[in-house]
């Protein structure tokens, strides 16, 4: 069924508010034949740094000769993505394959443009759980997952040492604090991260607020409030640059790359950068408030199979998922995008290939995904309010619990 320009509308709002978390033409129509094979069809994905010439490019060409079309693809940054295919679903023209960033799913799902998995015969009982978890609206999925990357800690190995901190030591906050508490008696920073007004700065934050066991109903809660007064503490007493307020992922990590900080919450996509940062750095989960590793939320891409009008063009389209996330194709293409992939079987080939991708297949372990749980559509009315008031806070403008009373207040509103 093509969704309504009302449904359609009130999505495009949706989308909006969700930016781009990893990765980073125009619009073409699902033209070609609607036979089983041969024709044109259509793909877009949310990766304009890779032309057709890279590694992506061949793979995705690849995989719509081997189910036997011509596969037109078209990139956009991931926003543009998530408007782009709402307004071409409206317009009766959307692609026939697309990939699209995770906390998106649920949104185009509300808006009826996505086909369920099991409709279309795809097979994913293989992706690990909470990956998968990010797609699942009502128990059904919605596409399959391409890979994942989540968020650790990474250290600077010299500086920890002259400060005297073992980082096997970092267990908890109280230990987490006590670290940067001597890092900074050494003459060093302490740790850097994105508390920025957008999505990636809602993304830097819930680890802290899901490792206190906070619950994304209720902001307000003692449990997030501790988590907002951890990082203002931080702030408060110089562990945290105050320009963390406007660092990016990016622009943080950045700051870490200077050999000036301890630690830099950041991702997977970041190893690549580490290793030419020049000095020795390690990795560890992000802790609980009372230990543990503390719940993540994952990133990445899901393959989904836009509804179209011609049921017919679904059998090819299933092959050209397959083919992408075959375990053959899956293990190159998220060592190429940094992704900790949605099976045991490639995660085991990718540590065996790269060992320092362990703790992060540990951590993508423990992830979750940002609209799961029965949140769907409602995580962006509640993620804005709640950068909103992670900026109130470190800023000085509201204490912890006044910014989340507020922000408790605005997503009920915005529900």
């Amino acid at each position: 069924m093509i969704p309504t320009r009302r449904t359609l509308f009130a999505a495009l709002a949706a989308v909006g508010t969700l930016a781009s978390l990893t990765a980073c033409g125009g619009a073409s129509n699902s033209s070609g034949s609607s036979s089983p094979s041969g024709g044109t069809y259509t793909f877009w994905d949310p990766y304009p740094q890779f032309d057709a010439t890279s590694a992506w490019g061949r793979l995705v060409s690849a995989c719509g000769t081997r189910a036997g079309v011509k596969l037109k693809r078209t990139s956009y940054d991931t926003t543009d993505l998530g408007n782009k295919a709402l307004l071409a679903a409206q317009q009766g023209n959307a692609p026939d394959v697309m990939l699209v960033d995770n906390p998106v799913v649920s949104t185009l799902v509300e808006a009826g443009i996505l086909n369920k998995t099991s409709d279309l015969g795809l097979d994913a009982s293989s992706i690990q759980k909470n990956i998968i978890g990010a797609g699942t609206i009502g128990n059904a999925a919605y596409g399959v997952p391409i890979g994942a990357n989540t968020l650790a800690l990474y250290y600077n190995k010299k500086i920890l040492a002259a400060a005297g901190v073992d980082p096997a030591s970092v267990k908890d906050w109280t230990s987490l604090t006590a670290a940067l508490k001597k890092v900074r008696a050494a003459g060093k920073k302490g740790i850097t991260f994105s508390a920025i007004n957008t999505e990636e700065g809602s993304f830097q934050f819930l680890p802290w607020f899901w490792g206190a066991d906070g619950d994304l109903i209720e902001l307000n809660s003692a449990k997030g409030v501790a988590a907002l007064a951890l990082w203002k503490q931080w702030v408060d007493e110089g562990y945290a640059p105050k320009d963390v307020l406007q660092n990016t992922q990016t622009t943080s990590w950045q700051e870490f790359a200077t050999g000036e900080y301890a630690f830099s919450e950041n991702g997977t996509w970041q190893l690549g950068n580490a290793d030419k940062a020049g000095f020795a750095y390690g990795i560890i989960n992000i802790p609980g408030r009372h230990g543990g590793s503390a719940p993540v939320p994952t990133g990445g891409e899901f393959v989904t199979v836009p509804v179209q009008k011609d049921s017919g063009r679904y059998e090819v389209s299933k092959k050209i998922v397959t083919c992408l996330t075959s375990d053959a194709n899956l293990l190159p293409t998220d060592t190429t995008l940094m992704y900790v992939a949605p099976t045991s079987a490639v995660q085991a080939e990718q540590v065996k290939r790269n060992p320092k991708l362990k703790p992060w297949v540990d951590a993508v372990a423990a992830a979750r995904g940002r609209t799961s749980g029965g949140l769907g559509t409602k995580y962006p009315a509640i993620s804005q309010p709640m950068w909103t008031a992670v900026q109130a806070a470190l800023s000085g403008g509201k204490s912890p619990q006044d910014a989340l009373a507020t922000a408790q207040s605005s997503a009920q509103k915005g529900q």
